[in-house]
This record gives structure tokens, sequence and C-alpha cells, in this order.
């Protein structure tokens, strides 16, 4: 009835400010100018009064609909009074849209944000993790100096929270707190220390995003981190992935030495054996690269992030292997950048122009996929003309006559930009390949007639540059341009005409003159650049033809005198000065002939992209081709290698009394739900290597379990004979080694910095078996186990089991052991092997006879624990077991009310019931309805917490906290299985 009334109420609200929008414009033509403002006035007023409601629903409603303004960009900051007064609201959706409201406008509205300061304070405090992480977040946002202190103490605790969201949030808050102080550096850096040992993927991007904003010269505080980055990636979310890497490639600048030097390679082998005696005979001298490891291993680990959905990502790893990689293997990330030009035009815009800067040095990465840069008509201009550039950088002699016909369509587009683009890339190309430069110089010629003015002046500005590599051979082709001259309007094409009379008027002896004789009468109407090269044309007439161009030579240059242009007229006194000598001109103007007709170099058409690689790819201030704000240099290689020793890390094996500070997030998880599903399969059968029904899936999930020994069992003989306890290590894959082939395992785990509790010794040992070889399968040999619940003496870490042999035939048993294990990284202390057994010393009525064996035999079993016998029990207080209750709520917990048997009612019954399941110890309690109970997993020492509470009709509230989600819902059903049964 409560949700009705709310939801009553709430359309009763929204139905107030419908009507007063709707009455507003009728009132009169006055109240209409003014109604959408009336109505936004009654809007916020509504707002107002629902959050200032009793009811938490109302509240909740309006924070939802102000978060949504906020998110179409309206302002709410007038509402700012009403929303802080929420902020110690009990209800957690509730508080979480508070506090994204307050990171939204703390920063405006700082007064009143900060009286909210205390509740911030013991937010930090709070049980869920999303609200510490908020608090945090809105205590960082006030922009405040007076409260540095604080959030500097928030800062350095939430560092060291078991959330490694909370950690998260506590990089991002390190950057905020040094851009409003910067003093605290030393104190932030001691902070960033601590992250970068964190070995959770959630918060390796944000930890090192601090350290390039803070300190990105401390190059030391990676050193012993380096080599976890780097295992990390793969698995990091795709904004840290950018980050890492772009750190990552600057580090290996600065610890590796080249891999560009000649006879560059890497042997992984080459340290332990040298056997390339034959190949170094003609290396007297010269000693041959080898790659550090570690520099291979960033190359390995980023190789995958190249099939990254992300765009960013992919061009971060493409940058890589541009700047670290050896040149024979920069190839690979060519297939991933071609994939980016099916993205949006603004990716492809920023992918284009990195490919342009590669395309020139290295052509050939990219000529296999020259088609991807074909022009197509729905392309931007931008994209058409980059496509160009590249088109043109790939140009050799064995394509240049597909590229050509491709250039001859582009002409032809109504872009006219993007046609003077072509004109110059056909320019281009008669440059580079000598064997089209005839044919190139044809088609421009043949462009001069066309209709479109911007293509005829594009192709007489190429035309002229391409003259000047052979000019004897293109009179003809200049005496059709000066025919074209009147026809042409664009101001450089004009100058670029007169250009070419000048330059070769020697040539045109009859031509230039008429030229120069129009340009004197439209000389005063002509744009600067086409006065200046009338000039230039005047001058070397009068020093070469001066009986013909004596007077149009004074006349051009007594117009130019009083130009309005002072180039112009600065240029014409110059050249009056050195052409026509006399008292004044002293003797400079016996060198007018050598100045004014001097043979000039012809111009180089070069890529706009040439130079742009002295910016690292992929950067801001390569894409702008000019320095950014914060740009940073690429350092350039060292010439000899620092020491490599700096990055070796001491892995310690973790002992009973010190907390992993973080397992693999899915390395118990997954063995836990895999043990549980191998158990609801069966039993494995026999086989000669592994049992023939075993589909492919069931060993896979072996592989995963880490509890498969196989019995290799040459038929023995004793008779309840019982074995030491075999230990099978949990923690087997927490170290993976460094190889590309092998899984790259999540450390997003949380860590257990404060534990008031200890380990103590099982309070009931369970006398359940389980067959683990069956006599008929076995031929003779049957096994079963049962886990003692005592601490394994080989390590503390691994699960004990003990394992009972009965000799079922009539034959001495012999040579008893553990064979091949599956996985063969399984770590399994095994016992001794058991020599032969005389069975005629032991009595024993009636036996089995088996079938035929031989000493081959091997039989593959596996060992399925419960997720309760992975657990060691523990002991703690009430308060204690509330608090850490407390701090594992939300997805560390998992709960189920069960309706249990009469037999199981009373405390003592479920308390039988709940150690026979899970090896955790019993936790004193002063209330009569609770049992509580306590645990901790072998391997990471992870937290696991058991409460019942009972009802007064037979039924119970069960509830399980602890870090692994998974195995909180396993043990679940296996206690509510127990509890249920009579």
């Amino acid at each position: 009835m409560s949700t009705g009334v709310s939801y009553n109420d709430q359309g009763g609200a929204e139905a107030a400010v419908e009507a007063g929008q709707e009455s507003t414009p009728t009132s009169s033509s006055t109240g209409a100018a003014f109604g959408l403002f009336s109505a936004d006035f009654k809007k916020n007023e509504d707002l107002k009064e629902m959050l200032e409601s009793n009811k938490e629903s109302l509240k909740l409603e309006a924070m939802k609909r102000i978060v949504g303004l906020i998110a179409k960009g309206k302002s709410a900051s007038e509402l700012f009074p009403a929303v802080v007064k929420n902020v110690a609201s009990k209800n957690i959706e509730l508080k979480k849209l508070v506090y994204v409201y307050l990171v939204r406008y703390a920063e405006k509205q700082q007064d009143l944000a900060l009286l909210s300061i205390s509740t911030f304070q013991r937010a930090l405090k709070d049980p869920n993790q999303f609200i510490r992480a908020s608090a945090l977040r809105v205590l960082s946002s006030i922009r405040v100096p007076i409260i540095v202190p604080i959030m500097m103490l928030a800062i350095k605790e939430a560092a060291a929270d078991l959330s490694p969201y909370v950690r998260k949030t506590s990089a991002h808050a390190i950057q905020k707190l040094y851009s409003l102080d910067p003093d605290q550096k030393e104190q932030l850096i001691e902070v960033i220390e601590k992250l970068l040992k964190d070995k959770s993927t959630l918060v390796a991007g944000s930890v090192v995003m601090a350290f390039e904003e803070v300190c990105p010269d401390r190059i030391d505080l990676i050193h012993k981190n380096y080599r976890k980055l780097c295992n990390l990636l793969v698995d990091v979310e795709e904004w840290g992935q950018v980050v890492i890497i772009s750190m990552l490639t600057r580090y290996a600048r600065t610890q590796f030495t080249s891999p560009w030097t000649e006879g560059a390679e890497f042997d992984e082998n080459k340290a332990f054996y040298d056997s390339d005696s034959e190949e170094k005979k003609d290396q007297t001298e010269a000693k041959p690269y080898i790659m550090d490891p570690d520099h291979r291993l960033l190359l390995r680990n980023t190789k995958p992030l190249l099939q990254s959905r992300n765009t960013a990502v992919v061009m971060a790893v493409a940058q890589l292997y541009w700047h670290l990689a050896p040149k024979h293997e920069v190839s690979i990330v060519t297939k991933s950048l071609v994939r980016l030009l099916r993205s949006h035009r603004e990716v492809q815009y920023i992918v284009l122009q990195n490919i342009a800067t590669m395309s020139i040095q290295r052509k050939g990465m990219f000529e296999p996929f020259i088609k991807s840069f074909y022009v197509r008509s729905t392309d931007a201009t931008h994209i058409k003309t980059l496509k160009l550039e590249i088109l043109t950088n790939l140009a050799n002699e064995a394509n240049i006559s597909t590229i050509l016909r491709e250039f001859q369509t582009y002409v032809k587009s109504q872009d006219k930009a993007f046609a003077a683009a072509t004109i110059q890339a056909i320019g281009r190309c008669a440059t580079n390949i000598s064997e089209v430069t005839d044919t190139c110089l044809n088609g421009l010629v043949l462009l001069l007639s066309n209709r479109d003015e911007t293509v005829v002046a594009e192709s007489i500005v190429v035309i002229k540059k391409l003259l000047q590599t052979q000019p004897t051979q293109h009179g003809d082709i200049i005496k059709h341009m000066a025919k074209l001259f009147d026809n042409v309007t664009v101001p450089m094409a004009r100058a670029s005409i007169l250009w070419l009379m000048g330059e070769y008027c020697e040539k045109v002896p009859k031509i230039a003159p008429d030229v120069l004789r129009k340009m004197a009468k439209t000389f005063t109407a002509e744009e600067d650049i086409v006065k200046l090269q009338t000039v230039n044309l005047a001058a070397k007439l009068y020093l070469t033809n001066s009986k013909q161009t004596k007077l149009l030579t004074q006349y051009i240059l007594n117009l130019g005198k009083y130009d309005q242009n002072y180039d112009i007229r600065d240029r014409t006194r110059f050249i009056r000065q050195l052409i026509v000598p006399n008292e004044k001109s002293g003797a400079l103007s016996k060198y007018a002939r050598r100045i004014l007709l001097a043979p000039k170099p012809a111009p180089g058409l070069e890529s706009a992209f040439k130079d742009r690689d002295r910016y690292q790819l992929g950067t801001l201030s390569h894409s702008l081709n000019l320095k950014a704000t914060g740009y940073q240099e690429l350092p350039d290689w060292p010439a000899v290698a620092p020491d490599q020793s700096v990055r070796n890390v001491e892995i310690v094996e973790p002992c009973p009394c010190v907390c992993t500070e973080s397992g693999s997030e899915s390395e118990e998880e997954s063995s836990e739900d895999s043990e549980k599903t191998s158990s609801d399969s069966g039993k494995s059968s026999s086989g000669s290597e592994k049992s023939s029904s075993e589909s492919e899936s069931d060993q896979k999930k072996k592989k995963k379990t880490k509890k498969a020994p196989q019995k290799k069992s040459k038929p023995a003989g004793d008779r309840y004979t019982e074995i030491p306890a075999v230990c099978h290590n949990l923690k087997h894959c927490l170290f993976p080694q460094n190889d590309s082939k092998k899984p790259t395992f999540r450390t997003s785990g949380i860590s257990l910095f404060y534990m008031s509790f200890q380990v103590t010794t099982s309070s009931f040992g369970p006398l359940k078996t389980y067959e683990l070889l069956h006599h008929m399968t076995g031929k003779g040999l049957s096994a079963k186990y049962h886990f003692p619940r005592q601490p394994c003496l080989y390590q503390p870490s691994m699960v004990a089991v003990q394992v009972i042999l009965t000799n079922s035939s009539d034959h001495a048993l012999e040579e008893i052991h553990i064979g091949d294990q599956s996985p063969a990284s399984l770590n399994i202390h095994c016992f001794n092997t058991i020599g032969e057994f005389d069975f005629s010393k032991y009595s024993t009525v009636g036996h089995h006879k088996p079938s035929k064996y031989t000493k081959e035999d091997q039989f593959s079993v596996s060992i399925q624990p419960a997720v309760g016998e992975l657990l060691m029990a523990s002991t703690m207080t009430e308060q204690d077991f509330c608090k850490e209750q407390g701090k594992l709520q939300g997805m560390n917990e998992a709960s189920a009310t069960i309706t249990m048997a009469t037999a199981n009612a009373s405390r003592q019954a479920i308390n039988k019931q709940v150690l026979s399941v899970a090896n955790v110890g019993e936790v004193p309690s002063s209330q009569n309805n609770f049992s509580r109970f306590a645990g901790q997993t072998v391997s990471s020492r992870a937290l696991v917490l058991v409460s019942l509470e009972l009802s007064e009709s037979s039924g119970a509230l069960l509830t399980i906290n602890t870090e692994k989600s998974v195995m909180a819902s396993m043990l679940l059903q296996d206690l509510k299985q127990a509890l249920a049964q009579a």
C-alpha cells in the first residue's frame, strides 16, 4: 500500500507541473510571454518540495530527475541547498545520486559543500564501497585549500582500502589534490608508490595516470612494477591500457638499447646456447644486438591488444611498435590500422595522419593494402586529401599506372579543393618517378583546356615546377601556356606563367615581349603577386632583349614606383638601380645578368608529412604539427643499456600469518566452480591414458581444478594401508610465467590488511569418505579418500587429503605411486612409492579375482573436494565478526531463507550441520537466535563469514559474506541442502 501511495503522490506532483504549464499561456498575452519561465520556476519548486518530503520514494524520484537535467546539460545549481540536506540519507540509491550531483556542483557551491565535510568523512567509513568512493570523489572536488590536509588523509586511507574500486578513486583524487596544492607532491608520490604495487587491474590504469600527472620523471618507481604492468596490461580497462602503453613507451626508450642497429636479433636461447659460430664468421668486430627480455616482454604482451575494439588502444600499440620494435616487426600493426579505416570519420582522420607519416619511411608496410586508401565519393574533403597523400607516398614503378588511373578520376571530382590536391599529387609522382614524368606532364597539359579555372591554375603551377627539371625539351609547352594566358584569371597561375616566360625568355624570344606588352596594359589592375612577376619579367627581358623591351620596361618601372604596395615600390626601385646603370648604381649593376639570370635548382615536391615524425605518433602535437602544451619529447635510445637487474622482483610465497595482498580475481572462484561441476558429473573411469568417456570440456575443467592426480598402479598388495596425506597446492597459478601463450590472470582481488582473528584447529572431524577408485575399475585396487582438516605439514597453503588403498586381489601389488598430473602445473606433494607387499602375509576371507594386468597399467582419477573443505577454521569475537561482515556486503554477500528440518531446528544441531559441511570456527554469540561462524580460504586467506538468524517458525536466514562471490553461492547451496535434510 505504501508503494501505491508514493506513486500516486508522485503522479500528483507531475500532474501539478503539467497543469501549471498548460494554464499559464492561456491567462493573457503577458502571461504567455513569460509562461515558459513560470513553468520552470514551478518545476524547480516542485523538485524542492519532493526533496524535502518525508518519503524516500519522492526524494529518489526527484534526484533521478535532477541528474537527468544535468545529463541534458541544463543547470540545476539552484537546487544545491535542497539536495545537500539529503547527503546523510540512509537510502543507498539516494545517497549515490546525491553524490553524483555534489561532484558536479561542489566546486561552484564551495561554502555549502564545506558544511557537509563531516558527513563526507563519515561516509569514508561506510560499509558500501561505492559510498566510500563517492564520498572521496566529492571531497576531492571541493577546490578549497583549507581542506587539503583532510583530502590528503582521506586519500591515504582510501589507498589502503579493501575495495579496488575505492583504491582506484584514490588514484583519481591524487591528480585533483596535486593541481590544487603542488606542495603536497612528496606525500602524493609515497601514495603513488604504494598504489603502483597494487595487483588489481582496476587500479593499474588510474595510478599510472596519477604517476604521469604528478611525477613522470620518477622512472625508478616503475622498475619494480614494470613486469607486473606488462602482464596485467591485457586485463586493464581500455582507458588504462592507453595510459600504461604511453608510459611504457617512454620507459622503454630510456632503459633499452635501439633495436634498429644492423644485425639486430632476439634469440631466447642465446643466453644459454651459443651455436651460431658459423654465422659469425663474417662478423669479426661488430657485436650482434640481442634484445633485452623485458623489451621483448613489452612487445609480446601488447601485440594481442591490436585486436581491441577500442581505436585508441590500437593506435597506442601501433605507435609503441613504431617507436620500439625492430623494423621487420613493425608491419604487424598494418592490418589493425587499416581495420580502423572503417570507423567514424574522426577516427579515420587521426589514423590516416599517422599512416601518412609511416608510409613516407616504410612504404612496404602498406603497399599490399593500397586499395584500402582509394577515395570514396562519400568521404569528406579532409579524408580524401589524406588518402591522396598516402597513395602518393606509396607510388612506385610497379603500381604507378594503377594510381595514375585513380588520379584521372579524382581530377574530375566536383570537390575543387580535392581536384587541385590531385594535380599536386600527379606532380609529385612525376618528380619522384622519372619513368612517368613525360606522361604526367602531357596529362597536365591536357588539363590546361579544362573548363574549371581551379584545375587549370593548379596545372600551370605544377607544370611550372616540372619544367624546371628539364626545360630544354619543353619549349612547346611554354608557348602553349602563353597562348592560354589571356584566359587564365587565377593570380597564382598568371604569376607562374610570367615566371616561366622570364626564366626561359631566350627560348621564346618572340612570345615573351608580347606577353610583357599585354601586362603593361593591365598592370594597375593585377594582383600583387602578378605585379611582382611582371617586374621580374621586364627586368629579364631588358637584359636579354633591350631593343624591343626597353621602353616597356621603363613604363612598368614607373608604374611600380607609385604603386600602393610598398613591396612592389621597393622591388621596382631595386630593379631600376640594378639593370639601368647610372652614377649612383655602383658596382652592383655589373652583376645584374648573373643575379637575375642565374640557373636555379629544380624545386623538390615533398610531402607535407615529411618532417612530422619528429613528434610521437598518436599525439596531439603530431596531429597539429606543432608542439602542444604538455607534450613530452620521446627520449633517445641510450648508447649503453642501464642495469636490467633493477626490474628483478623477488617473489615471496605467502605464509599463513601474512594476508595475501590480492589474489587472482577469478582464480579461486573458477577452481571452486569447476570443483562443484566436476563433483556433479561423477567420478572418472579407467583408461590407458584418460577415460574414453571423458569429454574435452571435462578435461578442461580438470585443468582448472588443480586436483586430478593419477594413480599409476602396478597392481599393489596391501589391505587397508593408510597412506600419508596428499597436499594439493591451490595457489599454483598466482604467479603465471611471462609467456604470451599462457593465459594472463586477473588480479583484481580484495586485500585484507587489518584482521583481528586467529586461525584455530578444526572443531569437527568429518567421517565421510569418498570413493576415488573402484576395485572393478582398478583391477583389484580400490581407493578412498577424505579430508582430515589438519594443517598440511608440507606447505600451509595446501589442503591435506588422506587416501586409503585396499587390495581386493589375490596377487601382490607393488610400486603404487602418483603418475602424470593433469594439469602439468599442478603442485602435489606426493607420498613415497609403495614397494611390494606380499599378500600371503595377510589372512582374508574371499577374494576378488581381477582381470589380467600389466606393469604399465594406470588409472585416471579425480579428487572432488567440497567448497567447505578448502577453508580453515578461524576464531574471532562477535564484535569483530559484525565489523568484518559490514565490510563484505553488496556483491560480496549471498543470502537465502531456508526452511530447516525439525531435527535441525536447535542451535546444537545447526552447529553440527554447518561444521560438517565447512571447516569453519564457531563465533560466540550473545543472542540465542544467532549462530555465527568464521573461516579463511587456505590459498589466499580470504575471509569467509557465515551467519544464521533463527525465526520462530523453524526457519532461518542464512547469510554468507566472502570476497569470492562464486564461493559464497556454492557454499550457500551446500549449507541449504544440509540444513534442510531431516
